[in-house]
């Protein structure tokens, strides 16, 4: 720890190995050691004695939807990455809608990259599209630096980003594949969602209906049988039927190259508990009854479901309406995605350690950043977020960084209180307040 410039001490430091006291040596920007609590600081070096507060690495958040340029009535770069930041996430890769261009092409990735450049505030990367007349675009993307392709299987909800039916899936799917990359998939069949009663109106059971777990699971069949067919390697999003779970361990079990994530609001809030007309919590796939909700947790914990990410999709409150039929579909998680898991996993007997597992080491890897995001050892970017996972708070939207401060969590009392967050040895946000934006842009390492 000689040349260390920055020592974070801490009673519980979460590490690949388990939670110890430790300190972390800091210099340039990466980890260079973790050593004995009680190691003795080199002449010259910062000391921050965290006490008991916990120090994990930066969450890393896969599925974000910035929609900026374009949308940026709905969110942006500067107050996404600013809630990302209050939330202890430091890496965040943004999705290829619902901006205006979308990030289908090179030239609209790099137009989305400028805009990107002086607003963020922790570490972005980016999600290329695949639309039914884009696959010549899919490898110079790739070679420009999209860490993979998203796709639906069924209607977006914006004119400018289409689904792929079975045939385009499979032609896209054959041109990832061959190289190498990652294709990460909506997974809702439209022909079960043009089947399913669609009603309106106020009604949550009525939503729920319109979106049925077998539209879920035939997609999901669907991505799987392509995947073995191509040995491509592909990644089902914001999984929320519990039903496709079978599908998906035998798939990984015969060695699919399948990776599964889901998302705090299907393993924090049912569908009993939503309100007639409160549209906060309508998203797509949407959240479904306790009992799948416990089996999504059951599969997190054997490994079935890989990764939590909060496919953060923020519209402007007007747009939230009483009709869960024509309300936007989307709900804003950034700044309380790790308060939320962490609460419901503690009371489900799970730890700390595995909340880092879910939400930072296995997202990292899912997009190739772990040999330096995503963990605590040396080598690593020096990227912590400090939590007290005791304290507890009342939600209050006035108090979020999104830009329309709508949210299904509000009034909802969290454990777990973000004190500090750091991007690269750099305190970018503690108790409320800002530096200025350090973020940097990420592309896909070859």
């Amino acid at each position: 720890m000689s040349d260390a410039e920055l020592v974070l001490r801490s009673r519980r430091v979460v590490a690949p190995e388990g939670t110890r006291a430790a300190s972390v040596a800091v210099r340039a920007g990466r980890i260079t050691a973790v050593l004995p609590h009680d190691a003795e600081v080199p002449s010259g070096a910062r000391l921050v004695d965290l006490g008991d507060d916990v120090l994990l690495p930066g969450l890393v958040d896969t599925h974000v939807h910035v929609n900026d340029p374009g949308r940026t009535e709905w969110e942006g770069f500067w107050t996404a990455t600013r809630a990302a930041a209050a939330g202890g996430i430091t890496t965040l890769v943004d999705m290829p809608l619902n901006s205006l261009p979308p990030t289908t092409t090179v030239e609209h990735l790099r137009t989305k990259q400028r805009v990107a450049a002086d607003k963020a505030h922790v570490d972005v990367g980016f999600w290329g599209g695949a639309l039914p007349d884009n696959v010549e675009d899919l490898r110079p993307l790739h070679d420009a630096g999209v860490f993979g392709f998203k796709a639906f299987l069924s209607p977006s909800g914006v004119d400018e980003f289409p689904h792929l039916d079975r045939d385009r899936l499979g032609h896209s799917l054959a041109e990832i594949a061959g190289f190498g990359g990652l294709l990460i998939v909506h997974a809702e069949d439209p022909h079960h969602l043009d089947a399913a009663p669609q009603r309106g109106g106020p009604r949550y059971a009525d939503f729920l209906a319109s979106r049925p777990r077998d539209a879920e699971d035939t997609a999901v069949a669907a991505l799987v049988a392509e995947a073995k067919r191509l040995d491509a390697r592909v990644h089902v999003l914001h999984l929320s039927s519990a039903d496709a779970l079978p599908l998906i361990a035998a798939a990984k079990a015969e060695g699919v190259r399948v990776t599964v994530e889901t998302c705090p609001h299907y393993l924090t809030l049912t569908a009993e508990e939503v309100p007639d007309g409160a549209s906060a919590f309508k998203c797509c796939p949407p959240i479904r009854e306790a009992a799948n909700q416990d089996l999504l947790w059951r599969a997190l914990a054997d490994g079935t479901v890989d990764c939590v990410v909060t496919d953060h999709s923020p519209s402007t409150a007007d747009l939230k309406t009483d009709d869960f039929a024509t309300a936007w579909g989307g709900i804003s998680g950034l700044q309380l995605s790790l308060p939320a898991v962490w609460t419901e996993a503690r009371g489900r007997g799970h730890g700390l350690e595995d909340v880092v597992r879910w939400m930072s080491a296995r997202t990292a890897r899912l997009v190739g950043l772990d040999g330096r995001k995503g963990a605590i050892v040396p080598g690593h970017d020096a990227d912590f977020a400090v939590l007290a996972p005791d304290e507890t708070f009342t939600v209050d939207p006035a108090a979020l960084q999104h830009r329309n401060r709508v949210t299904a969590y509000a009034g909802k009392t969290l454990h777990g209180v973000v004190k500090s967050t750091w991007l690269r040895g750099e305190r970018i946000f503690a108790d409320g307040v800002f530096t200025a934006p350090r973020g940097r842009l990420l592309t896909r390492t070859p």
